[in-house]
């Protein structure tokens, strides 16, 4: 039995859930998500382009596969060998840096001819409860916007403090039909936690995803960070995390904020702001268990 199937009959009242962003914080939303959602989708940032992922990028074309390997281990249905091997990084040899989840997607693309193919084989060859899409079918460039210079390239941004606007190159770039479909028959869509510009907000911009959450009755909330990420948001409050997705035509219906080590801010009129614990006992992640709690009782 398919594991998406299992976790459908396992929560059928549960409601459909899709998680938006990038990065480790993503992955902790999901493995939130999943212990109480019907249906899980994630629509995953593809513009890294350091590291592994940036590497493949260049060799072949590819949008940048890190994140979604990052998701699709979030979504395994139980810890197998195959599993564990998508997280497992080459030391040395001329795989040196590489990992074997990266080099997987990068090979079904190959083979399959097509990047959203290749994620989506790579879900069916791995049994996820739930799916996995690229937040474009085709590779971009992230470009930023500060008071006083234009910026290319995640890695370049993600060291620079003071941005105010995010885009992608191409600015035609698609969204997959299927991730713009699950926005559009969600009953919740999560955002974060993760890097605001880097992560949530490359994954946002798309804009038939920024079209599809205009028009989404599902209701949007938002995982802040637990503090600020230097330099790319140093100084933010949480008001200023959440002004910022209002400046990019994301208004979240709530916002969910851990502020033991990130200031409150002021908040925008009309969204609505729980505050509780949510770290882990490092202080440093989200916890799992305390984030699904929190998500699930915003479903009323």
């Amino acid at each position: 039995m398919n594991a998406a199937v299992r976790q459908s009959e396992r929560f059928r009242d549960g409601p459909r859930v899709v998680a938006i962003g990038g990065g480790h914080g993503q992955a902790k939303s999901l493995a939130a998500i999943r212990q109480f959602a019907n249906t899980v989708t994630a629509i995953v940032s593809v513009a890294d382009d350091g590291g592994s992922s940036g590497r493949l990028r260049e060799a072949f074309g590819i949008p940048a596969p890190g994140d979604l390997r990052r998701c699709l281990d979030a979504l395994l249905p139980e810890r197998s060998p195959l599993g564990d091997a998508l997280e497992h990084r080459f030391g040395a040899g001329e795989l040196e840096g590489h990992t074997f989840g990266n080099l997987l997607l990068a090979a079904l693309t190959v083979t399959t001819g097509d990047f959203v193919e290749a994620v989506s084989e790579a879900c069916r060859l791995l049994d996820t409860v739930g799916v996995v899409w690229p937040a474009t079918t085709t590779a971009v460039t992230l470009c930023a916007s500060t008071l006083d210079a234009e910026l290319a390239g995640q890695v370049r941004i993600m060291a620079t403090e003071g941005v105010t606007r995010v885009s992608l190159t191409p600015a035609d770039a698609r969204s997959p039909e299927c991730a713009v479909r699950a926005i559009k028959e969600a009953e919740m869509i999560v955002l974060g936690p993760g890097s605001l510009y880097t992560s949530v907000l490359a994954a946002l911009v798309p804009r038939d995803l920024c079209d599809a959450l205009s028009f989404s009755d599902a209701k949007i909330v938002y995982v802040c960070n637990l503090r600020q990420q230097i330099p790319e948001t140093s100084g933010y409050t949480v008001g200023n995390h959440v002004e910022a997705l209002i400046a990019h035509g994301i208004t979240p219906d709530v916002v969910i904020a851990d502020t033991r080590e990130i200031d409150l801010g002021e908040v925008p009129e009309g969204v609505i702001l729980r505050t509780c614990a949510l770290s882990g006992e490092n202080g440093a992640v989200h916890d799992v268990n305390l984030l699904a709690a929190e998500l699930r009782a915003q479903l009323g």
